[in-house]
Formats: structure tokens, sequence, C-alpha cells
């Protein structure tokens, strides 16, 4: 299934429907749907320095564009999207564990440590909901000690390689996930 290729039957974000040309409308003159679900975007270490830091692998894009972009994406797709960014391990583990009973998806960038924090992973395992790991580049073209994840068999999937696209996409994934268990 494609989501909002170019042209075609894809993902109409802006009514939350699969399989309807874009731009049409399954009610005429029906509007934004109401926010129904939470979803906590955390981004993992060095991830401020979007932007300026390695350019080349990880693009222009800064994190207040992404921060911008999810949640215009959010509001068409019905979702509230919340961010939060930081260098320190600890301080990721305790915003998922406040999560708890909030959030009905976490999208997460750990970044440098996708490939060490057991804490982390621990926390997103308790949290219960769907998990989506997200990387700006792919890291499988990457070093080899990137290509190792604490968090890829406790995570619902993995999105990656498409720049500041891959939360994005990461976000439509997740408001499907919810929109599906909510039937």
């Amino acid at each position: 299934m494609p989501l909002e290729s170019g042209g075609g039957v894809g993902f109409n974000a802006a009514m939350g429907s699969v399989g309807m040309p874009k731009g049409s409308k399954s009610v005429p003159g029906a509007g934004r749907r109401q926010q129904t679900a939470n979803v906590l975007v955390i981004h993992g270490p060095n991830l401020n320095l979007l932007g300026e830091r390695e350019p080349e692998i990880y693009g222009r894009t800064t994190l207040a564009d992404i921060d911008r972009q999810l949640r215009e994406l959010g509001d068409e797709l019905g979702v509230t999207v919340e961010t939060f960014q930081s260098n320190s391990e600890g301080a990721i583990v305790d915003r998922i564990q406040q999560a708890r009973g909030k959030a009905g998806a976490l999208l997460i960038n750990p970044a440098g440590y996708t490939h060490t924090s057991v804490a982390i992973r621990d926390a997103v395992q308790a949290l219960a909901v769907p998990v989506i790991e997200v990387h700006l580049s792919n890291v499988y073209r990457r070093e080899p000690f990137r290509h190792h994840s604490t968090l890829a068999d406790v995570a619902h999937g993995r999105i990656m390689g498409f720049g500041a696209d891959s939360y994005l996409l990461a976000l439509r994934a997740a408001a499907g996930l919810l929109q599906s268990a909510a039937k």
C-alpha cells in the first residue's frame, strides 16, 4: 500500500482513509477529524544538532523543522504529537515512563543509544504501546557497529534511510496502527 505517493490510490491524510484517491472525501464537506490519540516522539542524543552536524548524512533539516512537520501531519491524521529531545539516557527513560497510560504510540530515534541502551529498551518494553524505531540514515549502509539495535525486537517496526521523512512515514504508520486498534 503506497504512502501518500505522487498520485493514484493511497493514504488520504486529510481524511485518514486508505484506498481512496487523494483529494476525495468520504463525506462531502467533512473537515478534520477530532484528535483522539497521543503520539510521543523521542529524539535521542545529538539530534538537537540536526542541520549542522554531518549534513551529508543527516541532511540540513533542523530538529525544530521536523517537530513542526510532525505536529502539522499529526493535525491532518487526527493525532496529537508531543516531541522530546535529550542527550541523557536517564532523561529519555524518565520520559518514556511518564508516557505510560498517556501515549497511544511512541516514535523513537534513540540515535547513539540504539546500539547500547538496555535501559531504554526496558522502558520501551514496559510502555506496552506500538513503538516505531526511526533513523534518518540507513544504518545498514554505515559502520558495522550501527547495524545492531537493542530495540529492534521490541519495536513494532523500524523506518530508516529517508532523512527527515523517516519521521513522517513513522507517524503515518503509528496513526494507522492506532486507527486499526480503535476499530
